[in-house]
């Protein structure tokens, strides 16, 4: 036998080997039902190594035996979605089943019997992720992380055996993306902990949490030693053109297909009944299942229909996750801290007697805020029922029955922050408590300065999220006046900011340093109080210290500004620490032009009346409608006789038709600036 001869062989064994191991891959970590021992798979991985180390030129990407490779990574890359990964609207009662069905019938026009056909399928408890196939071969694989950018974990989804390497058959596009759930089995996650800690390390609480930790090694080698599942519940990006089945059953049935596996308990079930009877169904056999769910998921299977229906917010009209009771457990309340959240909001967070409740072993819980606190009649050293709320988030349900032990005591709402010490407000009729130290408050830092360099705030440019994160988490910058102390030199030691960059960002402090009485209130952060509410503060009071004096009834009489936003303002000047800081700003060189206060500027546009349709070159609706207030304009968002004149930009909406139909004049964006240019001048 020639060489040639023995290098051909050997391709033909490679071929038939890679062919054999991807259909018992298959057997063993999709289907569960392997058709050879472990030994007899061992044997035929082990000859396809001899053959790939004797003839390396027939080593391939999608070889079984490159399923783990290369060095540890330091971090993972982020990777944008080319199409959102969603979430799913929650239903936790028949009721809210009930209502989806309703609304779905009723956009779809579907009154008649039999009704709306779904695909149901049990809601796996895993973690998203999504597949990017380009010519057969998996090239990419990222988590969901915000929906619109996730992480890249290529490296180790290579090593999961249930997720194909390379597609079977044809007929697949060019590239297309795979969305589907990487979970662990039970049995798998028993044998992982059993042999974790005969190795002395330690085990993980529960299948999610052990398939999440592994998929997010740093190291594939780590999560090829874990044994992780797949299960595809839908497509992700698909190229125009491509026409993919007409129902969601039968795209996963096409899934199959093609080597990608998908759920088998997955049925087709016909309106609201089938579908509570499928829930009750998955219900009963949740305990016997091989894996964990913690709920159902039901989707329109027409795709048509899933197209008509579209998406509300972040979620599709089309889906909702019936979710099953959570579980529930008795301890008792040790104590209550609250805990100041980025937007000042304090939360009251019970300390518990460590129960094991879903599975996690819970010593902390949410209250919510006071008002659930009084309405449960909850007090400290009580004995409480805890819930995980959709077997994720803990909280406390109520008060255990029975007779209350003498030495409780209740839970009080701190009168200052427990992060800075300012005053903590609770307005009246409103369930959440603030810390009034938003220029100050260590947990609302990062965010009080993300708004204050913000475009549309103090524009400081360069000073995006990672940089203020180094700035604040090395305690360098606390409040929005010591950026103000930063130069080149102290810049230039952060991670990625050479020596030019550095120069860039002391010349943006600089240039900020000189802006506008709206941009200055604005970039304060007040409570409720945006760019428009901004404009009409500065406008009114003409300068900072008369609004900084400013009582609640005065505020009130401004428009744009209630009595809620009137007594957010005033709690915040009242401040002495919010004060400080503005003082700071101002020794620090801030400055901006004073404007003439409303009373001392003439209203030419008084007794008119505009609303604005479409969108504007270079100016925003609310800049429009800001300037044409201040002229003693009104500007509202409907259309009638009464109405003025219509500002008209680009694609303008149905209040185009309607001015028409009226007979009310319309102004194009040319006429709007010459009105504007008219009467600034006055």
């Amino acid at each position: 036998m020639t060489r040639r001869d023995r290098a051909a062989g050997a391709a033909r064994r490679a071929a038939e080997l890679r062919e054999r191991i991807a259909y018992h891959d298959r057997r063993y970590y999709v289907l569960d039902d392997p058709e050879i021992s472990d030994a007899e798979y061992d044997e035929l991985l082990a000859e396809l190594q001899r053959i790939e180390a004797e003839h390396p030129e027939l080593v391939v990407p999608e070889s079984p035996t490159q399923r783990v490779g290369g060095a540890p990574a330091t971090s993972f890359e982020p990777v944008r979605h080319r199409l959102p990964m969603l979430s799913l609207n929650n239903g936790f009662t028949e009721d809210e089943l009930l209502a989806f069905d309703r609304r779905v019938r009723e956009r779809l026009d579907r009154d008649s019997e039999p009704g709306v056909e779904y695909m149901a399928e049990p809601k796996l408890d895993g973690l998203a992720l999504s597949l990017l196939y380009r010519d057969g071969r998996l090239v990419q694989a990222a988590t969901r992380g915000d929906g619109e950018t996730g992480e890249d974990v290529t490296g180790n989804v290579r090593t999961v055996r249930a997720i194909p390497l390379s597609l079977e058959g044809s007929g697949w596009p060019a590239e297309f993306e795979v969305r589907g759930e990487v979970f662990m089995r039970r049995p798998d996650f028993e044998r992982l902990n059993a042999r974790l800690y005969a190795a002395g390390e330690r085990g993980f609480m529960n299948p999610r949490n052990a398939a999440a930790g592994s998929l997010r090694q740093l190291d594939p080698a780590v999560t090829a030693r874990r044994p992780l599942s797949f299960f595809a519940y839908g497509p992700g990006w698909v190229p125009d053109g491509f026409e993919l089945p007409d129902t969601q059953y039968a795209v996963l049935d096409w899934f199959e297909t093609i080597g990608i596996p998908v759920c088998p308990e997955r049925d087709r079930v016909t309106g609201a009944r089938g579908a509570l009877d499928y829930y009750r169904q998955m219900a009963v056999r949740r305990a016997e299942l091989p894996y964990d769910i913690d709920g159902v998921v039901f989707k329109v299977d027409r795709r048509a229909d899933q197209q008509r229906l579209g998406y509300v917010a972040r979620a599709p009209r089309w889906a909702l996750a019936h979710k099953f009771p959570a579980e529930e457990r008795t301890t008792q309340l040790l104590a209550v801290d609250f805990q100041v959240g980025r937007t000042g909001a304090l939360t009251p967070v019970a300390r518990l007697q460590p129960v094991l409740v879903g599975g996690v072993m819970v010593s902390n819980a949410t209250l919510h805020n006071m008002d659930e606190v009084a309405r449960k009649d909850i007090r400290i050293g009580d004995r409480v029922v805890v819930r995980r709320a959709g077997d994720v988030i803990p909280e406390v349900v109520g008060r255990a029955g029975g007779e209350r032990e003498p030495d409780t005591r209740p839970v009080r709402l701190p009168e200052a922050c427990p992060e800075c010490g300012s005053h903590v407000e609770q307005e009246e009729g409103k369930a959440v408590a603030r810390c009034t130290g938003g220029l100050v408050c260590p947990a609302q830092r990062r965010e009080s300065l993300r708004h204050f360099v913000s475009r549309k705030a103090m524009d400081i440019e360069g000073f995006g999220d990672r940089l203020i994160e180094q700035l604040v988490g090395t305690g360098t910058v606390s409040t929005p006046a010591e950026l103000f102390e930063l130069d080149a030199t102290r810049l230039e030691g952060f991670e990625r900011i050479g020596a030019k960059s550095a120069r860039n960002l002391e010349e943006a402090l600089e240039r900020a340093r000189e802006t506008t009485l709206p941009r200055f209130i604005f970039a304060l952060g007040i409570r409720e109080v945006g760019e428009v509410t901004a404009r009409a503060l500065a406008e009114h009071f003409g300068g900072l210290e008369p609004l900084m004096q400013a009582s609640v009834e005065e505020l009130e009489g401004i428009r744009d500004v209630g009595p809620v936003v009137a007594r957010h303002i005033a709690s915040f000047f009242a401040e002495a620490h919010n004060r400080e800081v503005i003082e700071a700003l101002r020794r620090a060189g801030v400055h901006w032009p004073e404007m003439r206060p409303a009373a001392e500027r003439p209203q030419p546009l008084a007794g008119r009346t505009y609303v604005l349709t479409g969108s504007l070159e270079g100016l925003t609706r609310e800049e429009a409608s800001a300037r044409l207030q201040a002229l003693g304009a009104k500007v509202t968002g409907g259309v009638s006789a009464k109405t003025t004149a219509v500002i008209a930009g680009e694609n303008p909406g149905g209040k185009l038709a309607k001015a028409e139909r009226l007979g009310v004049p319309i102004l194009d964006q040319s006429a709007l600036e010459e009105l504007l240019r008219e009467h600034d001048r006055m």
